[in-house]
């Protein structure tokens, strides 16, 4: 992770407790992908002395016909939200499976990010994140990859499509939950997306 997040959640060693509680909360989360956004969290902590009250994991090892997205409020160790998200459409079909940090790839990014501003734009309401992995997210808000609401994530489609809609890069939402959301994410939570990559895992 970059040494640059300055806002962060710190979790008192061993992680088992808190891990237990929102599995528990989000039995349907694959407890791997659990671990390895606490310890992201964990680490991240380590760079800054302020919290982060909410974590959104979103599981791109799951396929867009699926609910792959979770939000949990770490102080109350409830889960928020668990519903569809977009991957970009240069990642894949139904499955992600490749990944980049290169502006006009339309391709999503893995690692954690830190949300930032809301703001109005081309999508309406949306957050902006900063990635703090280098190499691999860091370039986020130059590549422009927000969290926002699109007409095309849309579970109808999976019954004629196999799948919902695809973004430019961008982890969107259904626009009934984009107000939700961005107001659980913004200004400084963190959000952990997930995929079983060889050296990125290194």
């Amino acid at each position: 992770l970059a040494a640059l997040l300055h806002t962060s959640f710190s979790i008192a060693a061993p992680n088992i407790a808190l891990h237990n509680s929102l599995l528990k909360a989000a039995p349907q989360l694959n407890q791997q992908v659990l671990s390895h956004a606490l310890d992201a969290v964990q680490c991240a902590s380590l760079q800054g002395s302020s919290n982060a009250d909410r974590l959104a994991v979103i599981d791109f090892s799951l396929p867009s016909s699926e609910k792959r997205l979770w939000i949990f409020d770490l102080k109350q160790r409830q889960l928020l939200l668990h519903d569809f998200v977009a991957h970009g459409a240069k990642s894949g079909e139904n499955h992600a499976s490749n990944f980049s940090n290169i502006n006009g790839s339309h391709q999503s990014s893995i690692g954690l990010f830190r949300s930032s501003e809301s703001y109005r734009g081309k999508h309406g309401y949306s957050l902006r994140m900063d990635g703090l992995e280098p190499g691999l997210n860091d370039l986020a808000r130059e590549r422009a990859i927000v969290i926002h609401g699109a007409d095309y994530v849309n579970p109808a489609w999976i019954s004629t499509q196999g799948r919902i809609g695809r973004s430019q890069g961008c982890p969107a939402v259904r626009p009934e939950i984009t107000h939700k959301v961005v107001d659980s994410l913004k200004d400084g939570q963190l959000v952990f997306t997930w995929y079983p990559d060889p050296e990125w895992l290194a």
